[in-house]
């Protein structure tokens, strides 16, 4: 008898590991994304604290409610939650960070998410 192991188990004993070297502080907190099938959801954190300084996702009521996304892809919809959270984080004087992908692969979404938060200008 073949078993597989879940994709999702090996993805979070990948993010474990990442998570052993990545930790965010006052000073560069951590961008944690989370993939969904339909949404993305990324957050700056404070891991000193404990503490959620920004936040952003597709399901946000200032980007839904704006049909910001309407005829758009996933990885379009992506790289507009990157910049929003990005814009966000600099109001709040947040200009480096530490990039946690969650243990997804850096590629489609997660990398836009990444290249939409760089363009707006956030560091990492």
């Amino acid at each position: 008898m073949i078993n597989k192991r879940d994709k999702n188990q090996i993805r979070k004993d990948r993010h474990a590991r990442i998570r052993n070297k990545v930790f965010g502080t006052a000073n560069s907190p951590r961008l944690a994304v989370y993939r969904s099938l339909n949404g993305i959801y990324a957050q700056i954190i404070d891991d000193e604290k404990g503490v959620t300084l920004v936040s952003c996702s597709t399901i946000d009521k200032e980007l839904a409610g704006k049909k910001t996304f309407e005829g758009k892809n996933r990885k379009e919809q992506a790289k507009i939650v990157g910049q929003t959270l990005a814009k966000r984080a600099l109001k709040k004087k947040i200009k480096t960070v530490v990039f946690d992908r969650g243990g997804y692969l850096y590629t489609g979404r997660v990398q836009a998410l990444a290249d939409g938060a760089r363009e707006a200008g956030l560091e990492f």
